[in-house]
């Protein structure tokens, strides 16, 4: 399977709603075709159905046999990219920073095309005598040191 080609079929798709994107496009030896697209509101079903059989009705089952999900990624999967920040803001954000061993969880302040600022707290020291304080810290991270990000879903 042509990887560029089925790219391309999306990606004409995709045009035809600016509030759609790309998020990712994978094909296994098997021809299985998996092509993950979000809405900065949310994916209508109408729309994954539309941009599944764009791609579907371009391809020649003739030719090569395959398999073919299109979707948007569930709760749980890792942010890609960075359009995919920009929708979150407001919800609350694990992180695993490249460097570090212990994750931040913290609300998704804003995003850009580089990074991401979240809020969250932190128990410190005082900084006379003892015991710990609950102290808000704002961070911006880059998504080059970005290991891991998952939206975190609360009821």
């Amino acid at each position: 399977m042509d990887k560029e080609y089925i790219k391309k079929l999306t990606e004409e798709a995709i045009a035809e709603n600016p509030a759609m994107f790309l998020v990712s496009l994978n094909i296994s030896t098997d021809n299985s075709i998996e092509i993950l697209i979000d809405e900065d509101e949310g994916l209508k079903m109408e729309e994954a159905v539309r941009v599944s059989r764009h791609v579907e009705h371009n391809l020649n089952r003739d030719e090569v046999d395959f398999s073919l999900k299109v979707s948007s990624p569930g709760v749980g999967n890792p942010l890609i990219m960075p359009r995919q920040y920009i929708k979150n803001i407001g919800r609350t954000l694990k992180v695993t920073k490249n460097d570090e061993t212990k994750d931040i969880e913290g609300k998704i302040e804003s995003a850009d095309e580089n990074g991401v600022v979240l809020t969250y707290t932190v128990k410190e020291s005082k900084p006379t005598g003892k015991g710990k304080i609950t102290v808000e810290k704002k961070e911006r991270i880059e998504y080059d040191n970005i290991k891991k990000a998952v939206v975190k879903i609360t009821f």
